[in-house]
């Protein structure tokens, strides 16, 4: 009994110490990794401040931009991109057993629709698409006139050209007043949101819903995606007035899951006004307000 009590202080305190220490081993594995795909015209250097931001509010994360299709040859076809991409996010995926994260800014967000519709078992938790025309483009802003050098009415006399589906901007090019011609001769965005039918579709979508939840974060302030709603999956209909997402045709027919993973209560929406289309990955209001929470 005497040995017993001389010794109570010393279990304790081990019991103490292996508790504290198993806390230490959990908090640092608790984040699970963040695998970045970035946009037109960028670089996994541009996104240092975000690494940054997610790295302090969640420390010890893994986060990963991958390094691909980099600056002018993110012009390059998107299957194209989605191969390469797919190579490099499922290798990144087998090094671990944990499942991941995938955030992915402007055009990044179109090319990680069609990797979470090809790849089976792709283990990714969240989808955190940052200010991407996940409805398409229908705007020639800056970045569309460096490529397509034409007035917002005459663009898809280029883009829908077949030449011109090479070239990545012309596969997500949505002209409202001409979707006869977007339906027929655009190879990628139609495909992947369910517009046409094809016989991938029950398995990318079975793919696509393998996903726990989808954040789509986009504001009024953008100056880039056109309309700015794209983001959140709206788009204009042939009067150029917009529709939002629950009344797009591939979210009524559940073309690729939509409907269902918002009937899951697994689509989290974030507006967020007076954000330029360069400054989303850099603003600490948007990551706190839209991204931060969903790193877990």
């Amino acid at each position: 009994m005497l040995h017993l009590i001389l010794t109570m202080p010393s279990l304790l305190f081990l019991q103490g110490f292996l508790q504290v220490l198993l806390l230490l081993v959990c908090s640092s594995e608790a984040y699970k990794p963040v695998i970045i795909v970035h946009g037109l015209f960028d670089e996994p250097n541009n996104f240092k401040t975000l690494t940054k931001f997610i790295q302090q509010a969640h420390p010890d994360t893994e986060v990963t931009a991958l390094d691909l299709f980099d600056n002018v040859k993110s012009l390059r076809p998107l299957w194209t991109q989605t191969k390469g991409f797919r190579s490099a996010l499922e290798s990144k995926l087998n090094q671990s057993r944990e499942s991941a994260h995938l955030l992915c800014f402007s055009q990044g967000g179109v090319i990680c629709r069609a990797l979470l519709s090809v790849i089976p078992n792709h283990n990714i938790h969240t989808f955190i698409a940052l200010s991407s025309p996940l409805a398409g483009q229908f705007g020639v802003t800056d970045y569309v006139k460096k490529v397509v050098p034409v007035p917002k009415k005459l663009v898809y006399k280029l883009c829908y050209l077949r030449l011109w589906q090479d070239i990545s901007i012309c596969e997500y090019w949505n002209d409202p007043h001409h979707r006869d011609l977007y339906l027929k001769k655009v190879d990628f965005l139609p495909l992947i949101n369910g517009e046409i039918q094809h016989e991938h579709l029950d398995e990318w979508k079975k793919n696509f819903l393998q996903i726990k939840k989808m954040v789509l974060i986009g504001g009024p302030d953008d100056g880039v995606i056109t309309p700015w709603q794209s983001s959140h999956f709206g788009f204009y209909n042939d009067n150029e007035e917009v529709v939002e997402m629950k009344n797009q045709e591939f979210y009524t027919s559940d073309a690729f899951g939509l409907k269902t993973l918002d009937s899951r209560g697994d689509i989290s929406v974030c507006v967020q006004s007076g954000v330029p289309h360069l400054h989303w990955h850099i603003n600490i209001t948007v990551f706190n307000n839209c991204i931060k929470d969903w790193l877990i």
